[in-house]
Formats: structure tokens, sequence, C-alpha cells
């Protein structure tokens, strides 16, 4: 990563070379209340935000009525990098690529939770301890799966200094969390808990479904739903066709590598690497590693919007959906984001006038990933969607363009009520 430039990458006056579509798959936009004028206003802004140069790779997917409006890719999947020369070869990147979905990940695994809720297999109120007693030690006695998924169990990151491999190893991070003591009384404060609280979630669906994530998820959701990826980590077989992550953007921050550091045990270029690396597909990483089309993304984000049940395939009861989604508390400046956010028992959920999916989505719920990664289903507007970025910038130029592209998708698809 170059220390002072933009970090960006080669951006071409004529894309049409670098947009990749599934023919036949999206539909004539009327036939969902739409123009194909407001249709191409969501594509031009998609482009714009890929002219900043942040990310060699885009996949972005819309769904609204439950049909594909816009199902594309955008550059290349690998070696267009900010640091690659003219003449490295390049791969691009297709609707079909599979992407990190990284924190997005997090609502995949609070809804493996839920469903163990709904099958009466856990209380999200009773302690975690109940069901893993060697967590409710050194203070952890109370925390419960709500105050985990809400991001108020006051473990927010591994203390104490730790190297990124300590997070290829499972049975070691979860070891650390159950003798660590709370930052802060669980429940009294929301504090993003970045990969903590994915590990525990993780040992929490294995101790009780007998399964471990990656095995439960396969069952509930990617095979009933025929979903190629869609799990964590990447299966040796599709290997090398993900898109490689760049750290890209002006360099971070003190206040960005500090929280990179306590997160992750390491910088901006540190953690891209790691999340370039084999051993990051092979581990279950709860918080942070679901390897997923866009369109993947979209479709479970259409099962919430649907009530659980997408394809002719019920796989959560609508009670559970609207458990998950429904506000877990106030509205809290974050202690370890430092912004005001909303949040679900594992989701973080839009706002009004603004929130983080754009401008009056306060009935939007989705999350976030690292780091322009955004996934959410919108019931005011009847829409699913996912932005899926290889960029892996902090801070950048690109900030108007990724506000332009939400403001856009919420006053070009109106609310219906």
């Amino acid at each position: 990563m170059k220390l002072f430039s933009t970090n960006t990458i080669a951006v071409p006056n004529d894309l049409s070379a670098l947009i990749q579509v599934i023919p036949g798959q999206e539909v004539d936009p009327q036939d969902v209340g739409l123009t194909a004028h407001q249709r191409d206003l969501i594509w031009t802004a998609v482009e714009n935000l890929y002219r900043t140069g942040i990310s060699p790779a885009v996949t972005f997917c819309l769904r609204k009525g439950g049909k594909v409006v816009l199902n594309r890719s955008l550059g290349h999947r690998r070696g267009n990098g900010p640091a690659d020369s003219p003449d490295t070869p390049k791969e691009l990147a297709h609707p079909d690529t599979p992407m990190c979905l990284f924190s997005a990940s997090k609502v995949v695994t609070a809804m493996l939770v839920h469903k163990l809720a709904e099958d009466h297999q856990i209380d999200l109120l009773a302690p975690v301890a109940h069901y893993l007693p060697e967590f409710g030690v050194n203070g952890k006695q109370h925390i419960t799966a709500a105050h985990i998924l809400s991001h108020r169990a006051g473990l927010p990151t591994i203390q104490g200094d730790f190297e990124t491999d300590l997070l290829f190893d499972t049975p070691a991070v979860v070891k650390v969390l159950f003798d660590a003591k709370p930052q802060s009384r669980s429940g009294h404060k929301a504090a993003y808990h970045a990969v903590t609280g994915g590990y525990i979630l993780g040992e929490l669906i294995q101790r009780v479904s007998g399964m471990d994530a990656r095995q439960y998820l396969q069952q509930l959701i990617t095979t009933p739903l025929g979903m190629k990826h869609f799990n964590y980590g990447l299966a040796p077989e599709h290997r090398g066709t993900e898109a490689v992550g760049y750290a890209t953007g002006l360099k971070p921050v003190l206040a960005v590598d500090w929280f990179l550091q306590n997160a992750l045990g390491g910088d901006l270029d540190t953690v891209v690497n790691l999340t370039n690396d084999p051993r990051f597909m092979d581990v279950i990483c709860p918080a942070g590693n679901i390897f997923a089309t866009a369109d993947e993304a979209c479709r479970f984000f259409e099962l919430l919007l649907r009530g659980g049940e997408l394809d002719g395939q019920r796989i959560f009861d609508p009670v559970t959906v609207k458990r998950a989604t429904l506000e877990a508390g106030k509205p809290q400046f974050d202690g370890t984001l430092l912004a005001p956010l909303r949040y679900s028992h594992g989701m973080m959920l839009g706002g009004n006038p603004v929130g983080l999916y754009g401008p009056m989505t306060g009935r939007a719920f989705g999350h976030l990933g690292f780091s322009n990664i955004f996934c959410w289903a919108d019931p005011e507007r009847d829409i699913s969607v996912s932005l899926l970025t290889s960029g892996k910038p902090v801070i950048g130029l690109h900030l108007p363009a990724l506000a332009m592209l939400l403001s856009t998708l919420s006053f070009q698809i109106k609310r219906r009520f």
C-alpha cells in the first residue's frame, strides 16, 4: 500500500468491457413498478462508485418485489490492484464471483442462533453459561445470547496483544474469550463486537446443535435454497475463483489503526493479507468469513424480507424474523465504532432521516462488512440489496459516490407506506 497517494486503481473511460451480466436474469423494471430510467440511474451510481478507483471489483444485486432488477459485476476479481502494473494479468469479475461478506456474515450467524431459539433449543435471555459453563467465569455469568447479538456483552475486543494468526485457531480464540473479563457490565452499553461475539455464538451453535456452524448453515439454508457458496470459508474446489481483497484508500488514521489492531491484531495491510490467506477460507469465523455471490447474499435478505420463506422453502417462522429485526434498544453512541447506531439482535438497522442504508430507511435491516460491503432489506420499499466490493478502504475519496448510490436507491425506489 502506497503511503502518499489515494491508493486507487486504474479505471478506463469506457467501462462497457468490464461489465458482466447473466443473460435473461434481470426482469423488465416495469414488471416491478420501476422505469428503465430509474434502473439506469441506480446502475450509473454503481458505475460512479467504481470510477472512484476504490475497488477493483464490484458486484451488485437488487431485487424488488422478489424479482431481480440488477445483478451485475464491474471490474476485475484479480490483477488490477493499486500496486499492480499495467501488464499484470487481469481476470474479470463476474456476477457469480464469490466474495467474502466479512461482517455481514454476522446476520447469518445471528439467524442460526435465532433458529435454535425458534426450535426451543436455547433461550436468548438465558445466560450463555447455562449452555457453555466454561464461559461463566470472571464476571460473565450474566451475559446472554441476546447481549452478544446486540453488541452489549461487554466483550468488544480480544484483550491484550495477540497475533493475527490466533484468528485461524478457533479453539484458542474460544479459550481466550472464555477466560476473559468483560470490559463493561453486560447489557450496559453498546460496543461493536467485531469478531469476539461471533466465536462465542459459533461455540454455542456447535454445543447445542451438535453441528459446527458450517454444517448447520449448510443444512438449514445453503442446501435448501440451492446455493453454490454461501458458507463460512470457501470450499477448496472453488478457490481461485474468488475476488482478491486489496488495501485501498487513504492511509488509515491512528484511531482506525488502533481499532484494527485491537479487533483483528494488525493494521490494514496485515488484515487484508489475512483475508486472502487460504487459512481464512478453511476456518469458521462466524463474525466474518462467509463467502457468497452478490445474488446469494441478496437472496438471503430476500428470505428475511419474505418472512422466512423463499422459493417454496420455509426456513424461519415469521415470528423469528420479526424478533431478529426488532430494535434491541434505543440508539446509542457505539463505544467501539464511535458513531450512533441502531442494533437489533443481530443486525444493524437503518434510520430516519438518514441511516446506514440511505435516507429514510428507518425500517431497513442488514449489516455492513469490511469495509464497503452493504447487505440489507427494506420492507418499506420491498427491496433486498447486496453491494460487494473487493477494495478495502477505511477512508477515501469514494465516500461521496457511496453516499450518492445509497441516496439514489432511496429516492428512485419510493416507499410503499
